[in-house]
């Protein structure tokens, strides 16, 4: 920055006692005013620039959680009983298209039952889940707003190491006081990055973008932004011993989220790329530079899955598929978040020291398409099938899946998503159409058990239907 040269003219003695100094014509002309021209062009770079293009686009995510909370000793102590509480959230999202289709997580609003949006200038809307896909942790929103800013979004492909890299969000929310995004810069630290432990959400975080741009709680679900102004990935996680900010963020990379909101869009789902193979991963105690080129090697294929009508065997290693050179199973996991349905890809296997081509058509994941049974407009049943019951190991080899459950249903029985109904009162049950008659037929009839596998675990839970 230029010095500024201050110069001061001699006053004139004036008769008046106590009168102010005349200051000189020479220093009006050097006062910030004539500057500022200078100093916006020696203070604007990449990221100035970057921001301005894209933090208009940023917003910040609010939900509700309502949660039933059971009453403690203490409280029948004093006749006081549980009840619901509700609990606030806050996260970060970016806008994709002009009519209010926002991208953000989807740990930011799991469970939600209220979600809202603010803009950068305060203004809030009720949002709509689109659609949402815990593997991915990644959402899509939809408020009814017209001509709002867009986010340019680029490509994950070609990151370079030690680019720069921008993240937009809103950290702590409100504790801030406004409604405005923070912005933190730092460098592309690494690709390709696979998160061996959980994430705060439930999602696979394979194949991240590593950045030391600082990204704190509130964050989640923001763009992460290159030196151009385009989104190159989504941030989603830290990695701290102490919950805040030591230099290591983690983003979904942009064209991942791309597949997936397109997906929500046109599809009204995340279609789930399956080809029925389960790898084997490397021991987390023994994660050497040996473990990690291994490749992806198979140990169960599912019956009757696209693998297994490729040829595909328990034993083979997946080395390449594509272009692309699987080095390990995460490797492999982050592929298929990749692919989409119907594609067909090229796979290079290693069987007994040859390597072995194969082609793979890729198919929905198993009880994505497969009917779904509502029962009492609390519960969405699917009916058992070897291939679901291979993809998620379970062990019983019938009964009913549960696709999604109500959060008052999920609060009174302790059931869950991915549980699966074995048994009610004394009866075994073979399908979803079953537990739908039984269900329905015991309103009004007292009590009854209810039996479930959860983890390969059984469980059991009593209930009433008034």
């Amino acid at each position: 920055m230029r010095p500024f040269l201050l110069v001061l003219a001699v006053p004139a003695l004036v008769a008046c006692e106590g009168a102010s100094p005349a200051w000189s014509s020479a220093q009006t002309l050097r006062g910030p005013a004539a500057t500022s021209n200078a100093i916006n062009n020696q203070r604007r770079n990449a990221i100035t620039d970057a921001v301005q293009k894209v933090s208009p686009s940023v917003v910040t995510v609010q939900t509700e959680v309502v949660q039933h909370v059971a009453a403690t000793q203490f409280d029948f102590f004093f006749g006081r009983q549980g009840g619901d509480q509700v609990q606030a959230g806050i996260g970060s999202g970016f806008i994709v298209r002009d009519d209010g289709v926002i991208v953000t997580n989807a740990h930011v609003v799991s469970g939600a039952t209220k979600i809202s949006v603010a803009l950068r200038d305060g203004t809030s809307y009720p949002a709509k889940l689109l659609g949402i896909d815990e593997q991915n942790d990644l959402a899509v929103l939809k408020i009814e707003a017209k001509k709002l800013p867009v986010a340019a979004l680029g490509t994950s492909r070609d990151l370079l190491i030690g680019e720069w890299a921008i993240a937009i969000g809103n950290p702590f929310g409100f504790i801030l006081g406004n409604t405005e995004p923070s912005v933190t810069a730092g460098v592309i630290s690494a690709t390709g990055r696979n998160l061996t432990a959980r994430g705060e959400g439930q999602g696979v975080y394979v194949d991240m973008i590593q950045t030391d741009a600082a990204i704190n709680p509130g964050n989640s679900g923001g763009p992460l932004v290159n030196a151009l102004g385009e989104v190159i990935g989504v941030n989603s996680s830290i990695y701290s011993p102490s919950g805040g900010n030591v230099g290591l963020g983690f983003a979904i990379p942009i064209d991942r989220a791309r597949r997936v909101t397109d997906d929500l869009l046109l599809h009204g789902k995340v279609r789930k790329p399956w080809i029925g193979v389960k790898a084997e991963y490397p021991q987390q105690t023994s994660l050497t530079r040996d473990a990690l080129n291994a490749g992806a090697p198979i140990h169960e294929v599912v019956p009757g899955s696209p693998a297994a009508d490729a040829g595909l065997a328990a034993g083979d290693v997946i080395i390449r598929a594509g272009q692309r050179t699987i080095k390990n199973t995460y490797d492999w996991d982050a592929t298929l978040l990749e692919l989409h349905v119907d594609d067909i890809v090229p796979l290079v296997v290693r069987r007994a020291g040859r390597e072995i081509d194969k082609k793979v058509k890729v198919a929905d994941f198993p009880e994505v398409n497969a009917p779904r049974v509502a029962v009492l407009k609390e519960l969405e049943l699917i009916t058992l099938t070897p291939a679901i019951r291979a993809e998620r190991n379970i062990k019983n080899g019938q009964g009913a899946l549960i696709a999604t459950a109500s959060q008052s249903v999920s609060n009174s029985l302790g059931i869950q998503a991915g549980d699966v109904i074995v048994q009610i009162n004394n009866t075994p049950v073979s399908d979803a159409q079953q537990v739908k008659r039984v269900l329905e037929s015991l309103s009004g009839k007292g009590q009854s058990r209810m039996v479930f596998e959860r983890g390969g675990r059984i469980f059991y839970t009593d209930f009433s239907i008034r």
